[in-house]
């Protein structure tokens, strides 16, 4: 089972973009939009403070008729972020996002951030883990050595 610390290492750009709270929603969905992400962590200074998503812009901020270029992130990120350890594995993290129906987990060690991962991460790494699985079941069939 693939630990987090190797999707970490797997993932070809290492960067966690970030905001703050005081930034409006306009320029952290221009940041995502920029980047080709769906989430932005929040911080301030050193501290993960809340977490930002597309799915926060259209519920509390299209739909409630607010005005993106006035509100400040903080009136509509997430404070209370669910962040898993370099150590666990991609079917703890799996079934974390599939019971709160989450996209994205900070990943913190030590009080420290040190990266983010996805649900795309995670479908990546179980398609590459079950690949593996499937080429040593047909080698075993075949009687071919690896």
């Amino acid at each position: 089972m693939t630990s987090v610390a190797d999707i970490l290492k797997s993932k070809p750009q290492a960067v966690v973009h970030t905001t703050t709270p005081s930034t409006t929603v306009f320029d952290a969905v221009k940041l995502m939009a920029e980047k080709g992400i769906g989430a932005l962590l929040v911080t301030e200074g050193e501290q993960l403070v809340g977490i930002v998503t597309e799915r926060d812009y259209a519920r509390k901020v299209a739909l409630m008729s607010r005005s993106s270029r006035e509100t400040p992130v903080r009136d509509i990120m997430t404070a209370d972020v669910m962040f898993v350890r370099p150590d666990q594995t991609s079917s703890e993290c799996m079934a974390l996002m599939t019971e709160n129906r989450l996209r994205h987990l900070p990943v913190m060690a030590d009080g420290k951030l040190l990266g983010l991962i996805s649900i795309g991460d995670l479908v990546k790494d179980i398609i590459s883990e079950q690949r593996f699985i499937i080429e040593q079941l047909e080698h075993y069939i075949t009687g071919e050595r690896a």
